[in-house]
């Protein structure tokens, strides 16, 4: 995935029981993080996740749209 600029679509689920990442039938993610949407903590957890769950650093992770909703379109570069 090196290099391959993607785009995807995701949903995210704050304040949930445990940190999860789930890839829906439609091909969202479904992200579930126990931070709270308060100061961009949830943000800030969800790039966490991500970047381990893509095996990339944090800094390849870049929210695109969506940065106040729970609705996002991040941008892996």
């Amino acid at each position: 995935m090196n290099g391959s600029n993607q785009t995807f679509k995701l949903r995210v689920i704050p304040r949930a029981r445990r940190n999860q990442i789930i890839v829906a039938d439609d091909g969202t993610l479904r992200v579930y993080t126990t931070a709270a949407p308060t100061d961009g903590a949830a943000n800030d957890a969800v790039i966490k996740m991500l970047a381990r769950h893509f095996d990339v650093p944090k800094s390849s992770i870049k929210i695109i749209r969506g940065a106040q909703s729970r609705d996002k379109v991040v941008q892996l570069l």
